[in-house]
């Protein structure tokens, strides 16, 4: 296998042109959302710019407390994410979307760092940022999917809650079908994405590497270990901030204090 092949700025630059051919997409069917895709491009293009000479920084560095410090800022970034991705008050629902978050990533991170991998030193930047990247991004989505499918089912199944009120149950009760549903909405894109790769989609990880010179066996052991931490991390994080929502949204009284879009 061969080393990974350089592209320079300018072939960059001319590759990035073919932006043109969703442009024309957006001014053919006037679909208004050109400074949309603008904005997008020129965000997306600088962050990734400023983010690759921090990690040239990061990884020339080492450090592990400087290394540990940028996956907290990562966490804190990520549970922001989430809460806006939804409007959903963030005074009420930051501490239990953080939280889940962080119980979620730091035993996987310490399996695959001081377990699994066993870089020198733990907390390697090489391979600390990038995998704790991929876990929360992989969570990002399906998080803000089980907070909105959550709180939307408040709303529109309101007498089905108020009715098990009604009946003497709890409010945890009453609102663990809700809880239920959106577990597995939020689960569903995974484990459906999860059934076809290797048939239908090669994972980014996998490709990466194998651009990258990598045997195509090492990539696929590293491929899936991602993915089961993905799933792993998924599923502890958007359990924790769903039990956690529900019991700070939800008076002892069963009072709903929050509702979708009133941030």
């Amino acid at each position: 296998m061969g080393s990974t092949i350089d592209i320079s700025w300018g072939q960059l630059a001319l590759f990035m042109s073919v932006l043109f051919i969703p442009l024309l997409i957006n001014r053919r069917f006037e679909l208004r959302l050109g400074r949309d895709i603008s904005i997008a491009v020129i965000r997306m293009t600088v962050q990734l710019i400023l983010v690759g000479l921090y990690l040239e920084f990061l990884f020339e560095l080492n450090s592990p407390l400087l290394n540990m410090l940028w996956l907290s800022v990562m966490i804190l970034i990520g549970a922001s994410a989430i809460i806006g991705g939804v409007k959903l008050p963030k005074r009420v629902l930051y501490l239990p979307v953080f939280t889940g978050l962080i119980i979620a990533i730091t035993p996987l991170m310490l399996i695959l760092l001081a377990v699994l991998l066993k870089p020198q030193p733990i907390f390697s930047a090489q391979y600390t940022i990038p995998l704790a990247g991929m876990l929360l991004g992989n969570s990002l989505s399906g998080n803000i999917v089980a907070l909105q499918r959550l709180f939307t089912a408040f709303e529109e199944k309101r007498m089905e809650y108020e009715g098990v009120l009604a009946l003497g149950g709890k409010p945890n009760q009453a609102a663990y079908p809700f809880v239920q549903s959106a577990l597995k909405q939020s689960l569903a894109p995974i484990l459906a994405s999860m059934t076809t790769t290797g048939l239908v989609t090669l994972p980014g990880m996998m490709t990466g590497q194998i651009l990258g010179g990598t045997d195509p066996m090492v990539a696929i052991k590293y491929q899936l270990v991602i993915l089961v931490a993905i799933f792993v991390m998924l599923s502890v994080s958007v359990t924790i901030s769903l039990v956690l929502s529900v019991r700070s949204s939800i008076e002892p009284t069963g009072f709903i204090k929050i509702h979708i879009g009133k941030s």
